[in-house]
């Protein structure tokens, strides 16, 4: 019997069997056909949702970015919490596996053969992400607590670090991690014209309730 899906339920569901797959074999590994045999559905079907293969990626990173944006828009909402706690509260969100990537598409990002889809999601977080740690930095600065006259770029700068640094499949020793963790304080503090060791406490508390998360 054929089963006759909403137009909006069967582009998830494609979508959900390309991130799978996408993380399993990578997405140069995966062909149509994979996700054509996976879902048992028409070819025709799946280029009335989609061009081509890039075209998933695009929307499955899409779908991705906006999950990632709905947390962030909470964090950034949250006026009762002090607006450093916030920054800090939404750059360790900004760590990947927070913000809706499974392992195993991490996984897939950091392999050469990948470059394009590592290219297309680097570029959708920092064009999603940046926003809003700039308003925070808008925020910090018109409470006086920071001075920048480039919050989008110092945004960039910051986004660039986290996402990168503290990746959670980077694998650092407590020493290494809390040395990286200290020139992130550094050099954010002269970024943002801070005097020396005020996003020190807030910083450090957030990292450490964060890893008591993660082994919880």
């Amino acid at each position: 019997m054929r089963i006759i899906k909403e137009a909006e339920e069967r582009k998830n569901e494609i979508l959900d069997v390309a991130e799978r797959l996408f993380g399993t074999k990578g997405f140069d590994n995966t062909s149509t056909n994979d996700i054509l045999d996976e879902i048992g559905i028409a070819r025709g079907t799946l280029y009335y949702h989609f061009k081509s293969k890039e075209d998933i990626l695009d929307a499955m990173i899409g779908r991705i970015i906006g999950r990632m944006e709905r947390i962030l828009d909470e964090t950034a909402g949250r006026k009762e919490v002090p607006v450093l706690q916030r920054l800090t509260m939404m750059m360790l969100a900004l760590n990947a596996d927070s913000s809706n990537f499974s392992h195993e598409i991490l996984e897939q990002v950091h392999k050469p053969q990948n470059a394009l889809m590592h290219q297309k999601m680097q570029k959708s977080l920092l064009a999603g992400v940046t926003p809003y740690i700039a308003e925070l930095i808008r925020e910090g600065t018109d409470e006086g607590i920071c001075q920048t006259d480039c919050p989008e770029e110092v945004a960039e700068m910051t986004f660039l670090y986290v996402n990168t640094i503290f990746d959670d499949l980077m694998e650092y020793t407590e020493e290494e991690k809390l040395r990286k963790i200290e020139a992130f304080i550094y050099n954010l503090e002269r970024l943002l014209q801070m005097e020396r060791g005020s996003m020190q406490e807030t910083v450090i508390s957030i990292f450490q309730r964060n890893a008591g998360n993660c082994k919880s």
